[in-house]
């Protein structure tokens, strides 16, 4: 299932514009949750043989069985503690409602899959191998698992998480599979609920200033440093369309002049609005991310350039603030619109 999230304008902006952001809005990353695994508690172990009896009554050395690292199963949560180094601690189970990092999808056997890859001497999967298993072992059961209320590439990314390092060594082979939040750099974040009731949509929040890369790619900045996009809202589309999947157009007609009034509504009226020169910008969800639980979109301001593209605000438009440099231009006096 793929999903596209896009983002509108109340203007006329060119193509190009719109599908540099078609394309990158949302883009999800793959987390190493392994990089943060925690020391594995204390447990009893038993003894496996790791060979077969000869004809003269001898048989072969036994190893110590590995404990798992950890007996979290499929609909279990778990959080942990970070240190500023980068340091594990604390890793346990929680209670879903309360605040979690991870949620157990699936519970899988490294050794078994198959035997001679992770065998007793094999090294742990490197990172493109792990994103391999995230695709060949987490993801279909981790969609089952939700329900099919999963969106690709929105607020919840499937990940796993392997045994730490000693762990490993000793002989662990469990894997688990489960959904995350990440924030821009990768980091897992603290979050409540259960992810299959919980909507999908990756979204920033009211006031926060959000820049766009080279490659389209959106990020959260201070509103001091350069950026394209100024939240002004956020809007749950459920409500609205309760009982059909809206297609963009039926969600244009309604965030048209939603978004219009909450850039009207962040600014402090109309005038500000109309003085800023700035225009109200929106999300759009298509089919299969709302089916997928994505149903929430974001309200924004920007400004085109006369290229098409994005021109470069700096500062938060509720203040002082600059378009590729300079003030916003002075605009002729016009009545207030009555709202």
């Amino acid at each position: 299932m793929t999903a596209t999230r896009s983002w509108r304008s109340a203007t006329a902006v060119q193509a190009g514009l719109i599908a540099m952001l078609v394309a990158a809005v949302g883009v999800g990353s793959y987390s190493h949750v392994a990089a943060e695994s925690p020391t594995p508690t204390d447990a009893d172990t038993g003894t496996v043989t790791t060979g077969a009896s000869t004809g003269t009554g001898e048989t072969t050395t036994t190893k110590p069985e590995a404990a798992p690292f950890t007996t979290a199963d499929i609909g279990d949560c778990l959080t942990w503690n970070v240190a500023d180094d980068g340091t594990i601690s604390d890793f346990e189970k929680a209670d879903c409602a309360a605040d979690h990092r991870f949620e157990v999808s699936a519970r899988e056997d490294l050794g078994t899959y198959p035997s001679s890859e992770f065998g007793p001497s094999a090294p742990a999967p490197n990172l493109t191998r792990q994103a391999q298993l995230r695709e060949e072992l987490c993801k279909t059961p981790t969609i089952d698992y939700l329900g099919g209320r999963y969106t690709p590439h929105g607020r919840y990314s499937i990940a796993p998480i392997l045994p730490p390092a000693s762990a490993w060594e000793a002989g662990d082979r469990t894997m688990l599979c489960g959904v995350q939040v990440t924030d821009d750099d990768g980091r897992t974040m603290t979050t409540r609920g259960r992810a299959a009731e919980q909507d999908q949509s990756r979204i920033f929040q009211p006031g926060e200033c959000v820049s766009i890369d080279a490659a389209g790619a959106p990020r959260a900045v201070d509103c001091a440093e350069p950026h394209q996009l100024e939240i002004t809202a956020v809007i749950d589309l459920k409500p609205i369309f309760p009982e059909i999947t809206p297609t963009v157009a039926d969600q244009d007609a309604f965030l048209k002049d939603a978004c219009t009034q909450a850039a009207r509504d962040h600014l402090g009226g109309d005038d500000p609005f109309y003085y800023s020169t700035l225009d109200s910008f929106w999300t759009a969800i298509d089919a299969n991310a709302w089916t997928g639980g994505s149903n929430t979109v974001n309200c924004a301001l920007f400004k085109a350039n006369a290229e098409g593209g994005f021109a470069t605000l700096e500062g938060a438009a509720t203040g002082p603030f600059v378009i590729d440099g300079v003030p916003p231009e002075p605009q002729p006096e016009r009545d207030p619109i009555r709202q």
